[in-house]
């Protein structure tokens, strides 16, 4: 980055536009705008790093979706114990009084009132000394300098400026990135745009179909919370919302006893979150690139349907005794401040995920996982029952996919620089979207984003110049997981050592799906087997023939730790003045491997270890595509 000043630029917007927030001086080195599940992290993670922050948000609100847009019950991510998720999803847990006080509801595990977790990530958000957030304050122009960005924005106590080094748009459908200029893409892809098999032939502009939640409230048997008839209401679009009503054998999905399906998305403290997909309030719209107004007016349709659903429930079900619930909202009618968008722009990023990369991430030309930075286990979820025409759409119900981590390139567009994508604008495709757009995901996304924000502003950088690693380390060290390894856990004294190693790839996982379930194992106890590392060595180090280590297929503590020693030696990294053999020992026993017998079978786990301490692989830097950029040493 260059620090030459655009001094007459400066001075007109601030000429025009006014010159402070509450009086504070207008530069920051990350400027995030929109504070929703990703830039609320972003903000947090970035704050930390010691980079002066700011976040903008439109509304009076942090949280987003999670909060704003009162999708307050958790998908995914639940047996990921994954840095911010992990950190707010405590909050919950202190705030509520454990684990079980929210699990009240059957879709999640992790069920809150959005006003709480607002509470919660604002508190979050303010304890951090290096972070500010001006609220109800929307972008009205953003420029690029020789040093960065210069952000004019209308808040409700007049117009301001900020000078920034990077930006986030953190927004609910990528508009920032629009505003600048970053190429893009709505809705379904070609297959042979992507490679993907399951996309349709032809690419299309069917988006996800969006929700107006709403919460209702149990006021009591006998309570009559009915509200007022919804003009134009029509119950036939909901007969069959619930098991009983229709018949069952003319449509294809699952009926729930009307009893089980209220209580889907119940909440702490007998509240409700109505967003049921089956013929409930999930709404076609596509507002992307409608202008502000008409949007304001689309998703007054939207809410429109909700209340009709919710009418449905009261008068039809039964349900008349749930209410909109009093004081959740900011709002006059008791419903969320935006709704929930589950689609956005996707920007052409450095990559570009795709389901292949998911589903197959050792397969692939090029090994993207090795960039990893954020972690999900969500199926492919894609909400299509609402658009009019159902035979242009696939079938992409739950396809069954394994755990997986979104690579950092998704990030970062190709061509403007100091500019980060997070929340559900990142570079995936359609069908990935269906799998990245959960809470959990964006929250890591955004905890990614601050990182590397941070970092590029630090070291004076762009973000496409930050070190892969370096961002990766930063994320450790925070507890996110790189690779999404299911059973080695933040506690597990070797789960750096894992991560570390999954993500050069020297030992894979194995991806499964089960069901809702999906996953990627380690297996830290099974053994370690000649099969099992060879392709990783031959990657790294094709020089090393690991055949020399051989009486079966089987490796011995000694054979893994002359693998380690030769790839140290190989990459010319590690100083190998200790004592190896008396450090292993001390290794085996901080880590309750059991009596050192250099003759005994080595498990997964104990590998990693060696690996990591030894050779320290992880030091081998990647380019945004996983490929190794051997730098290591002048003679390498």
């Amino acid at each position: 980055m260059k620090k030459t000043e655009s001094f007459l630029l400066i001075w007109l917007l601030v000429a025009f536009f006014g010159c402070s927030y509450n009086g504070q001086k207008n530069k920051v080195d990350v400027l995030i705008i929109g504070g929703g599940a990703s830039g609320s992290m972003a903000g947090i993670q970035s704050a930390r790093m010691g980079a002066k922050t700011l976040i903008v948000e439109e509304g009076p609100w942090l949280g987003g979706m999670l909060t704003s847009a009162g999708v307050s019950a958790i998908d995914g991510n639940y047996h990921l114990y994954s840095g911010l998720w992990e950190e707010f999803r405590q909050r919950l847990y202190d705030y509520y009084g454990g684990p079980d006080s929210v699990k009240t509801g059957w879709v999640s595990n992790v069920l809150f009132e959005p006003s709480v977790g607002e509470k919660l990530i604002r508190e979050m958000a303010f304890a951090e000394s290096n972070l500010e957030v001006v609220f109800n304050s929307k972008l009205d122009t953003l420029k690029r300098t020789d040093h960065g960005w210069l952000a004019a924005f209308v808040g409700e106590n007049g117009s301001f400026i900020i000078e920034a080094e990077v930006v986030i748009d953190g927004t609910e459908l990528g508009d920032v990135a629009k505003m600048v200029g970053i190429p893009y893409d709505i809705g379904m892809d070609s297959r042979y745009d992507t490679g993907e098999e399951i996309a349709p032939d032809e690419s299309n502009d069917i988006i996800q179909d969006m929700t107006y939640v709403v919460i209702l409230q149990d006021y009591g048997e006998g309570t009559d919370k009915t509200i007022a008839r919804p003009e134009n209401y029509d119950p036939t679009p909901f007969f069959c919302t619930c098991a009983g009503k229709c018949d069952p054998d003319t449509i294809s999905r699952i009926l729930w006893p009307c009893d089980k399906m209220i209580e889907y998305g119940r909440l702490p403290n007998n509240k409700y979150m109505i967003n049921w997909p089956i013929y409930g309030n999930d709404y076609y719209l596509n507002v992307i690139e409608l202008p502000p107004a008409e949007r304001k007016k689309a998703y007054e349709k939207a809410k429109w349907y909700t209340r009709c659903y919710l009418y449905y429930l009261q008068t039809e079900l039964g349900f008349n005794y749930l209410g909109i619930a009093e004081n959740e909202f900011p709002t006059e009618d008791g419903f969320p401040l935006i709704p929930y968008h589950r689609e956005s722009r996707r920007i052409k990023g450095l990559v570009r995920f795709t389901v292949n990369d998911l589903a197959r991430p050792f397969d692939q030309e090029f090994p993207l996982y090795r960039t990893g930075i954020a972690v999900g286990d969500y199926p492919i979820d894609h909400h299509h029952a609402a658009y009019p025409d159902q035979s242009k759409v696939p079938d992409l119900h739950f396809y069954p996919v394994p755990s997986f981590s979104v690579p950092l390139g998704t990030l970062i567009p190709q061509d403007v620089k100091d500019f980060i994508v997070a929340e559900k604008s990142i570079s995936v495709t359609n069908i990935v979207n269906g799998a990245t757009r959960l809470q959990p995901v964006c929250i890591l996304l955004g905890q990614a984003a601050g990182t590397l924000a941070a970092l590029s502003a630090n070291n004076q950088i762009t973000p496409a110049e930050v070190s892969v690693r370096e961002v990766q380390t930063h994320l450790l060290q925070a507890g996110a997981y790189l690779m999404p390894y299911r059973d080695v856990i933040p506690d597990d004294p070797y789960w750096l050592d894992v991560q570390k190693i999954g993500a050069t790839g020297l030992i894979r996982g194995e991806g499964k799906n089960i069901g809702w379930t999906n996953v990627t194992l380690f297996h830290p106890d099974s053994v370690m087997t000649i099969e099992a590392i060879k392709p990783g060595i031959n990657e790294m180090a094709p020089e090393i023939d690991i055949i020399d280590f051989e009486d079966n297929n089987i490796l011995s503590v000694k054979d893994g730790l002359d693998i380690a020693i030769e790839l140290a030696e190989y990459l010319k990294h590690k100083s190998l003045k200790m004592d190896i053999d008396e450090q292993v020992k001390q290794w085996w026993t901080q880590l309750n491997f059991g009596t050192f017998d250099p003759d005994s079978q080595i498990t997964r786990a104990q590998m990693a270890v060696l690996l990591n301490r030894i050779a320290d692989p992880f030091a081998l830097e990647v380019d945004m595509k996983g490929r190794f950029v051997h730098k290591l040493s002048s003679d390498n």
